[in-house]
């Protein structure tokens, strides 16, 4: 089966250093990275092993995990405008 990997580097190249900095100076940004990062590992190796998992199961892994990267995607942008900010 072929599965769609959804790395936070992968799907916001342009926020590759953000990510980096991020993870180094925001402890709440790291934990939801690292759990964001562990749900995703859980889903891609269900869909990749095409492992028997409720429906609903998988569903709300999938969720969860869009939850996460909203909020990620969201702290992203607000540490960008910061910057952009600090340097007007």
């Amino acid at each position: 089966m072929q599965v769609d990997h959804h790395d936070l580097h992968q799907d916001f190249p342009e926020f590759n250093e953000a990510i980096h900095v991020l993870k180094v100076g925001n402890a709440h940004f790291a934990r939801l990275f690292a759990t964001y990062s562990r749900l995703t590992g859980k889903v891609e190796d269900l869909e990749e092993h095409d492992m028997p998992v409720a429906d609903f199961t998988m569903e709300d892994m999938k969720k969860q995990r869009v939850k996460l990267k909203d909020e990620l995607y969201h702290m992203l942008l607000a540490f960008r405008a910061g910057q952009q900010y600090a340097k007007a």
